[in-house]
C-alpha cells in the first residue's frame, strides 16, 4: 500500500479487521430487555434482539466502508478553480453518548486544484461517516479531512446542522434546538469573502430541520 492510499484509509478511520459480532449484540439486547423488567420471550419481543442486531449492522456500516471502493475512481482531472458546493445532504447518525439518533444536513464545498470528484460521491462520503457512533464535531472534521486527502484542493468547507434526539426526549428536552458545526481548510479559512460566499449559498431557501 503506497503512502497516498494509506493516508486515505487513515482519514477514513476504518475498522476492517473484524466483522460485526451480531450474536453478541443479540444476547446483549436480550439482557437489556430482561434488565428493564420486560419478558424477552413474549410475542412482540421474541425477535427484537435479532432485529436490533440487523439494524445496527446497517446503521453502523460506515466503520467498514472502503473509501476507495466508494469513490470508485470517480476523480477527474478538470481545469476548474471556482467553488463547487453540494448542499442539503440529508443524513442520520447515532450519538455515541446515548446511542440515540441525530439527523440533519451537511453542506460541502471545495475549490478544485486540478481535480474534481463525482457528484454522488460527496453524499456517499457523508453517509460513510454518519453511519457510525458519532459526535457531530468529529463527523464534520472527518468529511473535510477525507476530501482533502482525495482531492488536494485549494480549500474545503463543511457545515453540518442537526437535531439530536438525546437532547429532545431526555435531559433538557429542547425540541427546537439544533446544533451547527463547521470545518474550514485552505482558502476557506484564509479568505473571508470566499467563506461568506459559501455560507450565504447554503443559507438561501434552507428549509427548517424536522425530526
Amino acid at each position: 500500500m503506497d503512502d497516498k492510499t494509506q493516508s486515505v484509509y487513515d482519514a477514513a478511520d476504518l475498522i476492517l479487521d473484524a466483522e460485526m459480532d451480531l450474536d453478541t449484540i443479540q444476547s446483549s439486547v436480550r439482557q437489556i430487555l430482561t434488565a428493564v423488567g420486560e419478558d424477552a420471550d413474549r410475542q412482540g419481543l421474541q425477535r427484537t434482539p435479532e432485529r436490533v442486531a440487523r439494524a445496527y449492522q446497517e446503521l453502523l456500516s460506515g466503520y467498514r466502508t472502503d473509501p476507495l471502493a466508494l469513490v470508485n475512481d470517480a476523480l477527474f482531472d478538470v481545469e476548474y478553480d471556482e467553488m463547487v458546493v453540494v448542499r442539503d445532504i440529508e443524513f442520520y447518525s447515532l450519538c455515541e453518548h446515548h446511542m440515540l439518533p441525530f439527523i440533519g444536513r451537511a453542506h460541502v464545498a471545495y475549490i478544485p486544484n486540478g481535480r474534481v470528484i463525482g457528484l454522488s460521491k460527496i453524499p456517499r462520503i457523508v453517509d460513510m461517516f454518519a453511519r457510525r457512533l458519532q459526535v457531530q464535531e468529529r463527523m464534520t472534521r472527518q468529511i473535510a479531512d477525507l476530501l482533502c486527502e482525495l482531492l488536494n484542493p485549494a480549500g474545503v468547507g463543511v457545515v453540518v446542522e442537526a437535531l439530536h434526539l438525546c437532547s429532545m426526549i431526555r435531559g433538557v428536552k429542547k425540541h427546537d434546538s439544533r446544533m451547527t458545526t463547521s470545518t474550514m481548510f485552505g482558502v476557506f479559512r484564509t479568505d473571508l469573502a470566499l467563506r461568506m460566499e459559501f455560507l450565504d449559498n447554503i443559507s438561501r431557501s434552507a428549509e427548517p430541520l424536522h425530526f
